[in-house]
């Protein structure tokens, strides 16, 4: 029975609570305050997802020579009949509202990757600085800080590429102090029996921000400036900012807008689940875990791929393509709208054949990782070999897409399955692993496309696929699916905290 202090009535007696009348009565789903935090997190995330792929739309127009000197390979069926022409049109409109630099392909690499450079420094930290400071306070200055930052893009890009980078590595560390801080919010407002809902409904919000950036940011520097790019989506972030700070709290006792019923449901769920781990880790069984390495490792390869994605994709369709920038973003939404409806169908699959005992759930975990990176590395490999159909290259890259989005039912939540009590921990070590490819992936694919822009493009491909299959291969030998001895609780775990309550107990 777990016993909640949350009043003091006038008659003096406190308020205690019990299992039986709380949990078993739950505020309606989907009409509570638990619910609106996630859609906060929600247009959060979006507004985060859409400043760290910004440049990626925005670069293209920011520079002088992102097309290729000659391209006898370019492509003889092409979007638009007068493409090349929009696209001339386009160069010349940005350069009357806004300035265009002369970045050599290997600036640009390195600006697109130094979002990274200091990213990996910050998810460890940021789980003590989330209890010094408090979540709502440290995540909503974060969240406010970046989308300042972002405004001030366009200012800084003016002043030299040197500023530009610093601005850029400052703004990503701060966006992973609050992409990890955040998770702290769930172990403190999300049931057990919700926490997958949850979850899900805000970290949405990333996937759908990269669909809206390349849909809509193509559009706004083909119009009116790349600036603007920046401009409008920093701005929506210090919107957001606000909205934090009006509606998150560190938890829900001391919220002042939740029900008492809603309360009591919340805080006893989770005292249900035993005490947290607390700062005492495991260390040298974590280090020679090659379970959890091999998710480590994974998250490395998986996210090489994605930020070659993210970072080159728009610039690959309008510079091998001859399309314009408006074009370039909206088939650069294509691969992430794809992905976004296969997501939710692979999760309920693997779930499936999980409860219907079809597979084993190591087994599960490790098919769908192969699926979500052999098929993909054929496909998007092939992308180089067909460019001569513009329709054919955009198909591979959708479809490539699609499969990569099971890769999320294996090996990507494998963590939860291994070391559940440590499952915060471990995200933010899965999270420098993946800056950690961004600051490389984008840095080498830069130097390959300068040093032959036509066969460029084709190493850059053959180098993600190599990635993600040595990472796959590590993770097919020694991944797992139990939990580890190191994760396991070798104590009961404690759910009344007064001794002078613990007769009333049951």
């Amino acid at each position: 029975m777990c016993l909640i202090f949350l009043s003091k009535p006038k008659g003096g007696m406190v308020k205690m609570t019990g299992e039986n009348d709380s949990v078993k009565k739950p505020q309606k789903r989907f009409c509570s305050v638990r619910h609106g935090l996630a859609l906060i997190l929600h247009l959060c995330n979006l507004s985060i997802s859409t400043q760290q792929m910004n440049m990626s739309i925005a670069l293209p127009v920011m520079v002088n020579n992102t097309a290729l000197p000659s391209s006898p390979n370019a492509s003889s069926e092409r979007p638009p009949t007068d493409s090349q022409d929009n696209w001339n049109e386009t160069r010349n409109e940005s350069k009357a509202v806004a300035a265009v630099y002369d970045w050599s392909p290997e600036i640009q690499g390195i600006i697109l990757s130094s979002l990274n450079y200091g990213s990996f420094l910050a998810p460890i930290p940021s789980s003590y600085m989330a209890e010094v400071f408090g979540i709502r306070y440290l995540s909503g200055t974060c969240m406010f800080i970046t989308s300042v930052l972002a405004l001030f893009t366009p200012l800084a890009a003016d002043t030299g590429v040197t500023v530009l980078i610093v601005l850029r590595v400052i703004q990503g560390i701060v966006q992973v102090v609050l992409l990890t801080s955040q998770y702290s919010i769930w172990a403190r407002w999300a049931p057990p029996q919700e926490r997958s809902q949850l979850i899900t409904i805000a970290v949405a919000g990333s996937v759908l921000g990269c669909f809206i950036i390349f849909i809509v940011g193509g559009y706004l520097c083909q119009t009116i400036g790349w600036p603007y790019v920046f401009y409008i989506f920093g701005g929506i972030g210090c919107v957001c900012s606000f909205l934090w700070f009006a509606v998150i709290y560190d938890d829900p006792v001391n919220h002042p807008f939740i029900s008492t019923r809603e309360k009591e449901y919340i805080v006893c769920s989770l005292a249900q689940e035993g005490s947290p781990p607390g700062w005492s880790l495991p260390i040298k069984a974590m280090i020679k875990s090659l379970p959890l390495w091999s998710i480590l490792l994974f998250y490395f390869s998986d996210y090489w791929h994605f930020f070659v994605q993210i970072s080159y994709l728009p610039t690959f369709i309008t510079s091998v393509f001859q399309a314009n920038i408006r074009d370039g973003g909206i088939l650069s939404a294509l691969p992430f709208a794809s992905a976004c409806i296969c997501l939710a169908p692979g999760g309920l699959l693997a779930d499936f054949l999980l409860s219907r005992k079809i597979l084993r759930l190591n087994t599960i975990r490790k098919l769908f990782t192969a699926i979500g990176v052999l098929l993909p590395a054929v496909l998007f490999t092939s992308v180089f070999w067909v460019r001569s159909s513009f329709s054919t290259a955009i198909a591979l890259l959708t479809i490539s897409s699609a499969f990569k989005s099971f890769a999320q039912s294996g090996a990507l939540v494998n963590f939860m399955d291994i070391a559940p009590r440590y499952s915060a921990l471990l995200r933010a070590l899965s999270q420098i692993f993946s800056s950690m490819a961004g600051a490389i992936s984008s840095t080498v694919n830069g130097f390959l496309i300068s040093q032959d822009p036509e066969l460029g493009w084709r190493n850059v491909f053959l180098l993600s696929a190599a990635v993600g299959i040595l990472g796959l291969i590590f993770y097919l030998i020694f991944g797992q699916a139990e939990v580890q001895d190191w994760a396991k609780c070798r104590d009961a775990p404690t759910l009344s905290e007064p001794s002078d309550t613990s007769d009333a107990s049951t």
